[in-house]
Formats: structure tokens, sequence, C-alpha cells
């Protein structure tokens, strides 16, 4: 059943905002393909691109020789990371003047809770459109938004209509548009869960309404509580303004368990293009303090590598994952992952050291 508690929940999401910005900036790269990121001699990752890049299938977290193989004429500009900051300080002004409970996700997106907001009657469809409207004439830059009674359903809207879209998932059609939701659209459904999922026929939420919640939970654990929940429409988080984030990881469980140290880095060089792409969303507040390295083996026992550092580097990253795999010979590897340890900035001036890892792997 949908949650009945009458919420008004709006996912806004910029379009393509790094990408955007510098095409608002400089006319030349509006009608040409588009890419923020590293180059490809230097084993760069694509942060964001434009749309037109996007029709030749290039995406965001793409590594860049892989980029322009699928579009030679793509042109590939470094980020301006304090630029896009200062954008993102006025987007979030003109949030504030809809509701103070706005949560920022990262730079370009945000949940703003506008279930008090009187404006338009109250109706959160006319509060997404004047903010998006907002956005525009004062920034130059658009926005798509999604309109919901809860959290996962309003950002599963704001990608109905990209870009410079809207969608609104009113309380009466909640059931029926869950019914037929991918699995894959829910949050922390990964590739490898959705293949166990498909494996036992499960493909959309209708099917996760049907089957047997106690063979779910046996079988995901915590997982499939909230499986069940975002299925049946039930996501009772609040928009937290003052949530803190004081870690970001990735990891990656593979089909097949790794068997050598050289199959590892080749992985976590992958991971660590993922990890550099997402700390570009918290940067602006948080410095690192530390970065570690976490692998799980074929036979479930998990062993974790840190280090004090202010910066993430692949070299670390190899060191720590070696210090792992010595010290357990022989076993093959389920899982790796890698993480940075978070603390809030103290000034302004901390924030020249974490600018430094443009150079590394976006420049």
């Amino acid at each position: 059943m949908i949650n009945p508690k009458a919420r008004k929940i709006i996912h806004v999401d910029m379009d393509a905002f790094y990408a955007s910005v510098e095409m608002r900036d400089n006319p030349h790269y509006k009608n040409i393909p588009l890419a923020i990121g590293g180059r490809s001699e230097r084993r760069g990752v694509l942060s964001t691109c434009n749309y037109i890049a996007r029709e030749y299938g290039v995406r965001s977290a793409m590594p860049s020789f892989k980029a322009k193989e699928l579009c030679p004429d793509l042109v590939i500009i470094p980020g301006r990371m304090q630029h896009y900051v200062e954008i993102s300080k006025k987007i979030r002004e003109i949030f504030f003047r809809y509701t103070d409970l706005v949560e920022p996700l990262s730079l370009d997106e945000a949940f703003l809770d506008v279930s008090d907001c009187t404006l338009f009657q109250g109706s959160a469809t006319f509060i997404a459109q004047d903010i998006r409207r907002a956005i525009f004439d004062e920034l130059n830059l658009t926005a798509s938004a999604g309109v919901a009674n809860c959290k996962f359903l309003a950002k599963i809207a704001s990608d109905e209509n990209k870009p410079n879209g809207q969608f609104v998932i009113a309380p009466a059609q909640a059931a029926e548009f869950i019914k037929t939701l991918p699995l894959k659209k829910i949050p922390g459904v990964g590739k490898v869960t959705q293949q166990k999922l498909a494996l036992k026929g499960l493909f959309t939420c209708r099917d996760v309404q049907q089957y047997q919640a106690e063979l779910l939970l046996a079988e995901f654990g915590k997982q499939g509580e909230r499986l069940l929940a975002f299925s049946r429409g039930i996501d009772n988080r609040p928009v937290e303004p003052n949530r803190e984030r004081k870690s970001l990881a990735v990891e990656h469980t593979f089909l097949k368990d790794l068997s050598n140290e050289e199959q590892c880095i080749k992985k976590m060089a992958e991971l660590y293009n993922e990890l550099n792409r997402r700390l570009e969303q918290v940067l602006a507040e948080k410095m690192i303090v530390r970065v570690g390295v976490k692998v799980k083996f074929s036979d479930f026992t998990q062993k974790t590598s840190e280090r004090k550092s202010t910066e993430l580097s692949f070299s670390l990253l190899e060191i720590l994952l070696h210090h792992l795999l010595v010290q357990n010979p022989d076993k093959r590897i389920r899982l790796l992952g890698a993480s940075v340890g978070l603390e809030n900035r103290v000034g302004q001036e901390q924030y020249a050291v974490q600018l430094s890892f443009m150079d590394k792997g976006f420049s």
C-alpha cells in the first residue's frame, strides 16, 4: 500500500550541470559534443557530458579514451570546480525561497519538502515549475524536477522527462506507476543484485509485490526489506537539511572471483575513477582525511586497510590493496571496495588542497 501521509517532495536535478555551465559561458561549446573530464592518455574519466555527446553513447563515469572511440569529435575540457560550487550556492539560494527543508545530494541535485509551502495554494507541481523558471531566468540553466509523496519516487520522476522537464506522480497514481517500475530503478539495486533478482523471476515492483516476503527477506536481508518497502511505495525517509556525510565509498562484487593482484589492480582503477567522480559532488564542503580499501574473499572473510591522507591517489589505493593481498595469499577475491573518510572544511583556504585532484584525474 502507498504510504497515506500527505507529503509533497520535489527532487530537482540540474541538466548536465557542469557541461551546461560551460556551454552557457562559452557559446562555442553550445552545438558540439562536449564533456568535462580527464584526458584519455592520463587514464581519465568523464564527470559529465552534454546531451549532444549522449546521442553517441557517451556517458558520465566513462573512460575518456572510450568516449573518444564512440565520438571522435568529442571535446573534453577540464572542470572548473570552484565555479560550479559558486553556481550551486546560487541554486540553493533559490531553493530556500520555497522551503527550509532542503537536502542537497550533490552540487547539482537536491530534495525539497514543500509540504508546508503556501505558494501557489500549496501545489507542489506549480512550486516545482516556478523553481525551474527561477533557475532559468536568473542563471540561464535548465533543471528537471520530479514530484511525489516520497523521496525515492520523486527522484525517479525527475529522470522521466529530462532534460528541462518535469514529471508528477500523484498519490492516486503512485500504486499503478510502481507496479511496472523496473527494479533497477530502485536506489541500491545494482547490476549484481539485478542479476540475482532476475534469476528468481523478479524484474518489476509488481513481481516483488507478488513474491513471498519471507523468502525475499531470507535471501536478501536488509536489502530485501528495502525492496519490499519501495515496491509497495513506502518510503518514510524525511528530507534532512542537516544530513552530514562522513565517508564516501564505492565497491563491486564480481560475478567471477578474481585470482591475482594484476586483475585486482585493473578493477581498482575503475573504482578509483568512480570514487573520484563522486568526490566532485562533496568536495565543496568536505575534505578528505583518510583513504581505505576493502577486500572480501571467496570464503566471505573481509579485510580492510586505511591510511590517513588529505588526498585520494591511485598509488595509495595500490599500496593498501597490496598490503591486504599479501596477508591473504592464495585466496580468490569476491569484492573490492575503495573509500575516503571526510570532515567538514574549516576554511576556504583548505579548498585549494582538494582542487589539486582535478589535475590528477579530471584535467
